[in-house]
């Protein structure tokens, strides 16, 4: 196996690696994000008494384990990217 060819495989296993310790992190996420939107918090589930300011909030953290996961991913593949790149 040649240099290129072992850095391909590390880049895999490395990306593979930040991946799983990335959807790990989601279980610690979620109770937050759920606490957050409660009704003693920003109350996201009364949409008409609640302000233009909170109402923007919930969609921001309504956003956050989506944006998460895509950050997540985007990282993963740009570690195998670059070593296909190079």
């Amino acid at each position: 196996m040649n240099n290129k060819g072992q850095t391909i495989f590390m880049s895999i296993i490395l990306s593979l690696m930040f991946f799983m310790i990335g959807m790990l992190i989601i279980n610690f996420f979620k109770p937050e994000i759920t606490l957050a939107r409660a009704s003693n918090s920003l109350d996201c589930s009364n949409g008409s008494a609640i302000s233009d300011g909170n109402k923007l909030m919930c969609l921001f953290v309504g956003a956050t384990l989506p944006l998460y996961i895509l950050g997540v991913l985007s990282v993963a593949g740009g570690i195998i990217a670059s070593k296909f790149l190079t």
